[in-house]
């Protein structure tokens, strides 16, 4: 083989892999420690006047909320971990070690928060089930990307959103507008990879993949609506507006699915 063919070979290889190495510099960019976040210049969670009893029911309401995403980031540092070792490109795995510092810093941002607010509340029984899924069942590096990166850093980054609006003026607001662009940055990586994956992956792999999605979806439906008993009755006056939102949010990730070139004519979402 000539020096000028393999020099083009190599031209050809690092193109491919521009798009995660530019996620890469970004997450640098993107980069904050948990010490950056205003613990002692504003409230932990929204204030809450009245009874001692309700200041207590309504911070418990936040307590779950927070269970809910440091439960979320405690899998996603398992994830991130899982992808950071079994990467084969050399890009991918520098990509990788900037996910894994992320959840990182995210579960301890969490945990500091917790302790500001009297503790862990009720564990999500479905981001168990979705947990065991993504780190056990799933066998591909193709599956991981794509239901990790691609489909719920992408579906959970609305609810940090929503968090935020709902606490300004609060730690909790801060953290979470952190968390949407770090998780943006990660989706957007996710993206990048697995296209660089599919790029050479047969059709029994592609299958795989609408396979496992379909899978996921309705664990993850029962995740989004589940609420524990500190949170039941917000649950309860919010199911249409959260069911419209689900759906809007589900039908978002199956557009980006086809924009990979996978056939999702017979994804079946639950809403």
């Amino acid at each position: 083989m000539s020096v000028d063919r393999l020099q083009d070979e190599a031209g050809a290889e690092r193109e491919r892999h521009e798009g995660v190495l530019r996620y890469y510099t970004l997450a640098k960019r993107a980069e904050w420690q948990t010490a950056d976040l205003p613990w002692n210049d504003v409230p932990p969670i929204p204030e809450t006047r009245g009874s001692a009893q309700k200041r207590a029911r309504r911070t418990d309401i936040w307590r779950s909320v927070i269970t809910q995403q440091y439960q979320a980031d405690i899998l996603a540092v398992k994830m991130a971990a899982q992808l950071l070792n079994l990467a084969p490109h050399h890009e991918a795995k520098m990509y990788y070690t900037t996910m894994v510092q992320d959840e990182a810093r995210h579960v301890e941002a969490w945990l500091k928060l917790l302790d500001e607010v009297g503790g862990t509340a009720e564990r999500d029984p479905h981001l168990d089930e979705l947990a065991r899924m993504f780190l056990d069942d799933l066998e591909l590096l193709e599956e991981k990307v794509f239901l990790m990166q691609v489909f719920f850093e992408r579906l959970i980054i609305p609810r940090f959103r929503l968090i935020a609006r709902s606490s300004r003026g609060t730690v909790l607001e801060d953290l979470c507008n952190r968390l949407t662009i770090d998780d943006g940055i990660h989706h957007g990586a996710g993206m990048a990879y697995e296209r660089v994956l599919l790029e050479t992956a047969p059709p029994q792999t592609k299958r795989k993949l609408v396979d496992a999605a379909n899978r996921m979806l309705p664990i993850f439906v029962e995740h989004a609506l589940w609420r524990p008993p500190a949170r039941a009755w917000i649950g309860r006056a919010m199911h249409e507006r959260d069911v419209q939102r689900l759906r809007e949010d589900l039908d978002d990730g199956v557009r980006l699915a086809n924009s990979l070139g996978l056939d999702v004519s017979d994804v079946q979402l639950p809403y």
